[in-house]
């Protein structure tokens, strides 16, 4: 969310850097908007001063009906008038809702993931594309991986993970978690993975996303599946006001996540890299505004320090204006190498959102001289245990079609090597 007068005060320079992720701001609907609530909130004011005089007035003795008569019509004109200033407050706040975080200046321009700027590569040398193997059928040959038992189960875009396969998730999770609280300083926590509407509004789900969610109603109860850990770990301190000192705040956790992948029909339909419901291990940092940036390069090697004890080849890259998330204003993806594909594919997007999420869940910093201001909310994938999987699948499978794995996961696994029909040694 914004502060209108920020928005309005900054004018054609905020509608310019607005319409880099193809955003038309309306700087005079907004202004009407702010100027319709102020009257409304004037005119209660106004109402409630008049209703507390004539009740001071009253009190030397009992009023004639003429006066009660007066009183009761007052009163009747407050509660309108409240009514109309709960309807104006509404109408800003769905307008504001709406906008999307403003990009910074040293965000390139572009709509799409082509308009990516290589920032630099990591890992081994990508495997040739040349006749390599996509990882559903190296999973299926090995026995791992069953598309066709999780769509009877529940229809398109589930998984099913069997045997060693269901180990190795269960070993990357924890790898990933032992790495970010005990070398990284994160603290984990175990959080809900229902949350209800004003959660989700406080980190820019909604109402923007609503049709990519999933939810469930019981009563009047309304509930929705979590996305991403993003969204309960931001909130812990969601209407709080945080000591300046005590940050940043870095929280981990490793949830299932569940999305209705609504605008992607027909995209990634094979495989683990587009599931309605999938593991992750997410990573969230709260700290002072200015300290975003620095924040958000350490964010960055965090998850791909992830890679690098993969021993998987991939490279980071900055995303231009109009391919950012809503609540970024700056976002750095780490793609890993599918050589099945033939092309590098998101695992880890890690943002910078600057206060747009600290704004919408109130979540403030106490400065050392008394001061108030919104915190930064910073978020990133660090890493989905089912990307990770296509990608050891697709980078470590050797000609016998066994599938080597990198030495750091065997304390987790047990294994190094998993054989045709899953087997492991």
């Amino acid at each position: 969310m914004h502060d209108t007068n920020e928005l309005l005060k900054d004018g054609p320079d905020t509608v310019r850097r607005l319409a880099r992720r193809r955003y038309d701001l309306d700087p005079a609907a907004l202004s009407d908007a702010l100027r319709e609530r102020n009257d409304a909130q004037a005119e209660v004011t106004r109402l409630r001063t008049e209703l507390n005089r004539t009740a001071k007035a009253r009190r030397s003795g009992p009023p004639p009906e003429a006066e009660k008569e007066a009183a009761r019509a007052l009163r009747a004109e407050v509660q309108r008038a409240e009514a109309a200033a709960r309807t104006a407050a509404a109408r800003l706040t769905d307008l504001l809702l709406s906008i999307p975080n403003v990009p910074l200046d040293s965000v390139p321009d572009g709509d799409s993931e082509k308009e990516a700027v290589e920032i630099r590569r990591g890992g081994p040398a990508p495997r040739p594309a040349d006749g390599a193997r996509h990882h559903a059928e190296i999973g299926e040959s090995l026995g791992i991986l069953d598309g066709p038992t999780a769509a009877k189960l529940s229809g398109a875009r589930f998984s099913v993970a069997r045997g060693a396969g269901a180990r190795l998730e269960r070993a990357l999770g924890d790898f990933f978690l032992d790495l970010h609280t005990r070398e990284h300083g994160y603290t984990e926590q175990s959080v809900p993975f229902l949350v209800g509407r004003d959660t989700m509004t406080g980190t820019g789900q909604l109402p923007k996303f609503e049709e990519d969610l999933f939810r469930t109603r019981v009563g009047d109860r309304e509930l929705f599946l979590i996305p991403t850990a993003e969204v309960p770990l931001t909130n812990l301190v969601a209407g709080q006001l945080l000591d300046a000192r005590e940050l940043p705040y870095a929280f981990t956790a490793r949830t299932p996540c569940f999305r209705a992948e609504a605008g992607a029909y027909g995209r990634d339909t094979r495989g683990i890299l587009r599931l309605h419901q999938f593991e992750k291990v997410e990573l969230v940092r709260i700290c002072a505004p200015e300290d975003a940036q620095a924040q958000l390069e350490l964010m960055v090697n965090h998850a791909e320090e992830c890679l690098r004890r993969l021993e998987l080849a991939h490279r980071v890259v900055l995303l231009p204006a109009g391919d950012m998330g809503f609540a970024a204003r700056m976002t750095y993806d780490i793609e890993v190498w599918l050589p099945g594909s033939g092309s590098y594919r998101e695992i880890s997007s890690v943002s910078d959102c600057g206060t747009f999420q600290a704004r919408r869940a109130d979540i403030r910093v106490k400065r050392p001289d008394g001061r108030r201001t919104p915190a930064a909310t910073l978020n990133g994938s660090a890493l989905p245990i089912g990307r990770t999987i296509a990608a050891l699948l697709e980078q470590g499978v050797q000609e016998d079609g066994s599938v080597l794995l990198p030495e750091a996961l065997v304390p987790y696994t047990g294994f190094r090597r998993i054989l045709p029909g899953g087997a492991t040694e």
